[in-house]
């Protein structure tokens, strides 16, 4: 087990799989018959994705997309910007935009409103946390893992200065203790 005195448990490793063959499920019989590209958020959706698509069983394609909108430290500037785009048109298919946390709504939005020019024949998200207490742009989840409090969370993709994406787990993390 991981022992951390910077990070407390929230979800569990066993939560997590859990819900996520939950998500999968649902989403097989969602989109069952549709041609389906995943679309994973880098980095933090990567690790939540990987296993999310490993339970769908439909054939579906998957790309990566990079997005920044957190420069430097743990708040956002309000300023969304791609990083890294998708390898492949997506006019007339069905887009599943994979996201870690959706606090603020402002990297969603922007997502959306990007893809929309592209053609797709539906947008949909999936969110493996929301936080809603600090939505400041509405965005419609159309698949959530977990609400949570407003903690600032490592685990499971997320991260604090690059580290802790590899926990099991996802755990409150208190900047304040590290030296």
């Amino acid at each position: 087990m991981y022992s951390d005195e910077h990070v407390q448990m929230l979800i569990s490793e066993t939560q997590l799989k859990t819900r996520v063959q939950e998500m999968a499920q649902k989403l097989t019989e969602d989109f069952r018959g549709r041609e389906l590209v995943v679309v994973a958020v880098l980095k933090g959706a990567l690790v939540f994705c990987s296993d999310l698509i490993r339970h769908m069983d439909l054939p579906l394609e998957m790309e990566v997309l990079g997005v920044s909108s957190y420069p430097r430290g743990a708040e956002t500037t309000g300023e969304v910007r791609l990083t890294f785009d998708l390898t492949q048109p997506l006019g007339g298919k069905h887009l599943l935009l994979v996201e870690d946390i959706v606090d603020t709504g402002l990297t969603v939005d922007f997502l959306i409103q990007t893809f929309e020019a592209r053609k797709p024949a539906s947008i949909n998200i999936c969110a493996l946390l929301h936080k809603p207490s600090r939505t400041r742009v509405h965005v419609p989840i159309d698949y959530t893992g977990f609400t949570v409090e407003d903690h600032f969370l490592v685990g499971y993709g997320l991260d604090h200065g690059g580290r802790y994406r590899n926990l099991p787990f996802i755990g409150i993390f208190n900047p304040a203790q590290v030296p």
